[in-house]
């Protein structure tokens, strides 16, 4: 993972829960989480969003070709 170790990362920890504090990481981590869950969650629907119209495009190409 991007070259860095287990002691790497546990030392990045440990700075970040002394420089703002554990209720304060928390916070951080929960709106991360939030955010992540928003992003994915429009992901989906712009994915959905597009399969519905490629099905009503590919509908009247048929209706087109019947004629």
């Amino acid at each position: 993972m991007f070259g860095l170790r287990f002691e790497e990362l546990l030392l990045i920890l440990l700075i970040l829960l002394l420089l703002f504090g554990g209720k304060r990481i928390s916070e951080i981590s929960r709106g991360l989480g939030e955010a992540l869950k928003e992003f994915r969650k429009g992901l989906n629907e712009k994915t959905d969003e597009n399969l519905t119209n490629e099905k009503k495009s590919v509908t009247k190409k048929k209706k087109t070709k019947s004629r």
